[in-house]
């Protein structure tokens, strides 16, 4: 059995069903006035297609990039026998498999995938499986132009990082949270928006009329362009300043506090929410899954459309970087494993990725699931798992046994995201990156954290509302944390009580569940919905796999 087997195993109860009950049921789910007065999200949407069907067993024309001249384990450099697989594979028709066998082969440039269908595929994550080494980090290699907007939007705004104590002062890398050495993204289609000049034209396809939050059928303007099958985006455009319906949406009581990107591009979606059309009636159409906010006059949305891959599989692969210097917070050389962009129903599953800066790095994409994922080595990385403008992504099974500096994050207008069943064991954070992520879920997840010394007793930090002030609140409304077990491995005696905390997240979070190996208190900044407080969540101890068997039975 594999290390991350036996990890979850020993962290991770057996989840029970919608109608089995071990211990107290949670007041948020189970009294009607309490569900009503705090929104708790349907978060069972994350993953591929939507989180109901399992990951598909790869299928179609089998590409051998041991045919193409590639040899495991000879020590010679394979990248161009590896890029004339994929090249090849690129150009045949119908669903394709790339396949390396059992081995170590040398990779010394970025393995794009450009199209539908295609995946990826190792012999295993483990010994005996297949080892992807990258010898040299991506800014040595990356000739692209990818990347260009945003290289051009650090100089602009001058993004540095400064730290006299280190005589460094020198621009952000764009590899940063960007790049990765299998990279997927449509040719054309940008990754994330940076600069204003570089905004396309959207492709408006009707207004919503009516639709409300939690509601997966929504009112049209117009039909005529919009067909079942098809996938959309919904898009909330702030156009009237700071006082706008879908900033008090995000943040209600709290909507004064959010930062001047909430409001300062004004033909540029807020927040935005990729999914399929199931049917359409007239100019009513129903949704694969839920509203985030109403849309109606005070809160105006509009469906776009959507341009991606779909079916992107990359499986059963250890990604190696060498054991390079750190040279510090966002002055990565770009040693990143899997970069996802533009893509929908697509996963990484059985990855194992050593010494990266990233791990695994998301963007433009919904759908996604990566399940059983082990990061890492000894080098300080800058992500582990990473989601960032991102809808319905689910990470499923994840350790995470390197130092990391966000060690599972929310990034940028992530929204109903999923972290489940995650165990870190070096230095964690839960990584609420600020810019409008919300309705996020830490769910099942452990932390093994040393504490550390506060003005009134031992505090363990976990959780990180980092990001740029712009971008304040650290998230917006209904971010989740269920049954979240922090092991204190040092700094406090058994008989003290421990400080949990989180001191500039955002508004309505709730926190469900925390509990572990000491008593803690709370501290989490502006307050938030708490229950069960130093209680293991015995009857739910998954709400993602509860809510998703409560859709199976209705279904």
């Amino acid at each position: 059995m594999s290390t991350l087997g036996l990890i979850i195993l020993f962290s991770c109860p057996p989840v029970l069903v919608a109608g089995q009950s071990r211990g107290k049921l949670p007041a948020l789910l189970s009294q009607e006035t309490i569900g009503r007065d705090n929104y708790l999200p349907d978060f069972s949407f994350a993953g591929y297609g939507n989180g109901l069907p399992a990951i598909p067993e790869a299928s179609g024309t089998l590409v051998r990039v041991d045919d193409f001249g590639a040899a495991a384990n000879d020590g010679i450099d394979d990248t161009k026998a590896v890029l004339a697989a994929i090249s090849h594979a690129h150009d045949i028709a119908g669903p394709v498999i790339v396949r390396f066998s059992a081995g170590r082969y040398i990779v010394s440039e970025i393995l794009r995938i450009e199209r539908s269908d295609f995946v990826l595929q190792g012999a295993g994550s483990g010994s005996g499986g297949t080892l992807l080494h990258f010898p040299r980090p991506l800014n040595q290699v990356d000739r692209s132009t990818s990347l260009d907007e945003l290289r051009r939007y650090l100089v602009q705004l001058d993004k540095r990082q400064v730290e006299p104590d280190r005589n460094l002062d020198d621009y952000f890398s764009e590899y940063s949270w960007s790049g990765g050495f299998i990279w997927i993204q449509k040719p054309g289609v940008r990754p994330a928006p940076y600069l204003v000049e570089y905004d396309p034209e959207i492709e408006k396809l009707a207004d919503i009329e009516a639709g409300a939050r939690g509601a997966r059928t929504i009112v049209l303007s117009s039909t005529a362009d919009i067909d079942a099958g098809d996938i959309i985006q919904l898009q909330w455009i702030n156009r009237t300043g700071p006082e706008a319906g879908i900033i008090k949406s995000l943040y209600e009581t709290e909507y004064e506090s959010a930062g001047s990107h909430h409001w300062s591009f004004p033909e540029r979606p807020l927040v935005r929410q990729t999914s399929r059309v199931l049917s359409v009636d007239g100019r009513n159409v129903q949704l694969a899954d839920p509203l985030l906010h109403d849309a109606h006059e005070t809160i105006p949305a509009q469906i776009a459309a959507w341009d991606g891959l779909q079916q992107i599989g990359i499986e059963d692969l250890w990604l190696e970087f060498p054991d390079s210097p750190f040279f510090g917070h966002h002055m990565e050389r770009g040693y990143n494993g899997i970069y996802f962009t533009s893509s929908f129903d697509s996963w990484a599953r059985n990855i194992r990725i050593t010494n990266a800066d990233s791990g695994i790095l998301s963007y433009n994409s919904a759908n996604l699931t990566f399940k059983d994922v082990i990061t890492d080595g000894v080098r300080r990385a800058h992500y582990s798992v990473h989601m960032g403008n991102v809808h319905n992504v689910l990470a499923d099974n994840i350790a995470v046994m390197n130092p990391v500096l966000h060690s599972l994050s929310f990034n940028t207008q992530s929204t109903k995201c999923v972290f489940r069943n995650a165990e870190v064991f070096v230095d964690p954070t839960l990584d609420q990156h600020a810019g409008a992520n919300h309705q996020n879920l830490f769910d099942n997840v452990t932390l093994h954290m040393q504490a550390v010394p506060g003005s009134e007793g031992p505090v363990v930090p976990v959780f990180d509302g980092s990001g740029a002030g712009y971008w304040q609140p650290g998230h917006g409304g209904f971010n989740t944390t269920w049954n979240l077990r922090v092991l204190v491995t040092g700094g406090a005696y058994a008989d003290e009580v421990v400080t949990v905390q989180g001191l500039d997240e955002g508004p309505m979070a709730r926190i469900v569940g925390l509990h572990g190996n000491r008593e803690f208190k709370l501290d989490y900044r502006p307050t938030p919905y708490v229950e069960m407080l130093n209680e293991r969540l015995e009857s739910i101890p998954s709400l993602y796999e509860y809510q998703r068997h409560q859709r199976l039975n209705d279904d």
